[in-house]
């Protein structure tokens, strides 16, 4: 079944239970008990249990992937299954969906699940002053009601094909109405571990709730223990050191011994270097094809990510995504004309400052090896320094960006005023109107033209520069068990280790 038949028939929902049940099969069951000990980066003294603000692995995999749930969830497999949604229909058009919801789900304070909770949830991503990165996913429902205790009904201005896998991403954390300040200050989920320590950037242990609505399915740990380690050194030394059985980002190969191995896993992680929106409008698009033309992406590829990847088109829609542009070819590292651009852009030697995000697993001396190819032949003064991710007073950000399962899921939650934007007031309108005719397509070879084309606009024209496609990586003690196929969505089986790995 393709991936396109495959979410023409989870619109009706009828087989989310088929694939939430199917998710061992061939596999050896796996065992209950045990204490999982993660060290993850992207740590940050500013982490809450508050899902609008999360951004690094430390926090997802805490909240989405231990105490919190969304209303879907995207199987190891790229496919779509119901977590607290049992099924969903959409009308003719994809413009009106209808979700059911499960009626056995209680929060760890008591309070059962329903949905007033879902309305209530998602209503924060819009207020503005918070900054969510999921405001666009969610600004685009113009009507959302409860049409039932457990049902509820989204209104779209136009047909979304993909609208359930929008429902997935970490930041749609469901909490309960009217206890909600309270949920983000405590924790209080419907998940499968129930918070027992948090301080913030340092250090999360859950313990597995009893008689929860996925026992026997998921959440095999008696207990998981996450500890932030921003340093790749740091996670790698806990982990020979046997205090931690898990790392994410490290992918040595001489890690491995009869006690560690090594895994990689391709997806759409990308390294990803944006123009400030200002300098980006300022300079017409010169700076980032600048950029652009100023890095030698075979290089950065080989010496810093060990040739763990491919060569990207500065477009983050990657090989694990459907409408992948495979034959866009990468713009050829050329100084003279990074040079050229620049002069164009009225910046040459110009010193430019550049934020390295506290949440990404970025090392500081592949940030290092970054700038100074970038600088060596075009005359660029680079400073870097450390701060939150797109940081206003920035002129570059450099950031290790996860990517999305689905090619609008992506280009929403980036687009046209994010990290994508284009320059060109036609540029920009063009790839608008294409994202909308290819969000409600539902012919594949019409939205392949659409997303190729999308493609192009950001290569030549976006502002922000993706010079490779980086493997996920994680190094693991061999007492640890994975099902073979493990998520590609964001590190460590989509962050979800605490609900689908165990101990062997």
């Amino acid at each position: 079944m393709s991936l396109l038949d495959r979410r023409r028939l989870l619109t009706s929902g009828a087989a989310a239970a088929v694939f939430a049940a199917s998710g061992m099969a061939g596999l050896a069951l796996p065992k209950r008990g045990g204490l999982l000990r993660a060290g993850l980066s992207g740590g940050s003294p500013a982490d809450t249990w508050d899902g609008r603000r999360h951004r690094g692995l430390f926090m997802i995999a805490a909240a989405q992937g231990a105490v919190f749930d969304t209303l879907t969830e995207v199987a190891p497999d790229g496919s779509l299954r119901g977590e607290l949604a049992t099924q969903w229909q959409a009308s003719a058009d994809a413009r009106v969906w209808t979700l059911d919801l499960r009626r056995d789900v209680v929060f760890h304070n008591g309070k059962s699940f329903s949905a007033e909770d879902v309305i209530a949830s998602l209503r924060l991503h819009l207020d503005p002053k918070a900054a969510s990165p999921a405001r666009p996913l969610v600004a685009m429902i113009t009507d959302m009601r409860a049409t039932a205790s457990h049902q509820v009904r989204f209104k779209l201005p136009r047909g979304n094909a993909d609208f359930p896998y929008l429902l997935a991403d970490y930041h749609l954390l469901m909490y309960p109405a009217g206890q909600i300040a309270q949920a983000m200050a405590e924790g209080i989920g419907t998940g499968l571990y129930r918070v027992e320590c948090f301080e913030p950037g340092q250090r999360f242990i859950g313990r597995r709730v009893q008689n929860h609505y996925r026992e026997g399915q998921a959440g095999w740990f008696d207990e998981v223990d996450f500890t932030a380690l921003d340093s790749p050194a740091a996670r790698r030394t806990a982990l020979q050191e046997r205090r931690i059985d898990v790392a994410d980002h490290l992918s040595d190969p001489r890690l491995q011994d009869d006690n560690i191995r090594v895994q990689r896993v391709t997806g759409n992680q990308h390294l990803a270097l944006s123009v400030s929106a200002q300098l980006h409008s300022a300079t017409g698009g010169h700076l980032a094809r600048a950029v652009k033309h100023g890095i030698d992406r075979q290089l950065v590829l080989d010496t810093v990510f060990d040739g763990f990847g491919r060569l990207a088109s500065d477009s983050p829609i990657g090989p694990a995504n459907r409408y992948y542009h495979k034959a866009l070819e990468p713009l050829q590292f050329d100084a003279d004309r990074a040079r050229y651009h620049l002069k164009k852009a009225k910046i040459d030697q110009a010193s430019l400052a550049i934020i390295l995000s506290d949440t990404s697993p970025v090392a500081t001396d592949v940030v290092g090896a970054v700038l100074r190819n970038l600088a060596s032949d075009t005359g660029l003064h680079l400073q870097p320094k450390r701060g939150e991710a797109h940081d206003q007073s920035a002129d570059l950000n450099l950031s290790l960006c996860y990517g999305r399962v689905t090619e609008d899921w992506m280009f929403s939650a980036g687009s046209p005023d994010g990290p994508l934007r284009v320059s060109g007031a036609g540029h920009q309108q063009r790839f608008v109107q294409l994202q909308t005719a290819a969000r409600s397509e539902m012919d594949s070879a019409k939205r392949a033209a659409y997303y190729d084309e999308m493609q192009l606009i950001a290569r030549n024209n976006g502002a922000m520069i993706a010079p490779v496609f980086v493997d996920f990586s994680h190094a693991m003690r061999r007492r640890l068990a994975s099902p073979e196929r493990i998520g590609n969505l964001w590190p460590l089986d989509n962050a979800r280790l605490a609900e689908r790995w165990w101990m062997a």
